[in-house]
């Protein structure tokens, strides 16, 4: 089992910033690729980010590219998101997840464990 809690988010205006955190307990967190998704009301799950065990390898979803990084520390048992020029749609409910996987995964059904979530609102 693998423990994910979120924190981070918060209200910020259009433009601004914020960094999501995923602290990881239970099983060695090293040996998960990661994953950001997030929800919007109404909406179905969509990914934005992953990572690879070692850090190595990211992948993005267009729609945040160029404005969000993905990055961990296995040492301290912690994945990232930092979100930079954000936008009104990138409003959401945003959830860590980890999948025991060395191929990234874009899709929901591949991760193994997750977060209960993070609100991130984004005002105009």
């Amino acid at each position: 089992q693998v423990q994910l809690v979120e924190s981070g988010g918060g209200l910020v205006q259009a433009g601004g910033s914020l960094r999501l955190s995923c602290a990881a307990s239970g099983r060695t967190f090293g040996n998960y690729a990661m994953g950001w998704f997030r929800q919007a009301p109404g909406k179905e799950r969509e990914f934005v980010a992953n990572i690879n065990w070692i850090g190595g390898s990211t992948y993005y979803a267009d729609s945040v590219k160029g404005r969000f990084t993905i990055s961990r520390d296995n040492a301290k048992n912690t994945l990232y998101l930092q979100m930079n020029s954000l936008k009104p749609e990138d409003t959401a409910v945003y959830y860590c997840a980890a999948a025991r996987t060395i191929v990234l995964i874009t899709t929901p059904v591949g991760y193994d464990y997750w977060g209960q979530g993070t609100q991130v609102t984004v005002s105009s």
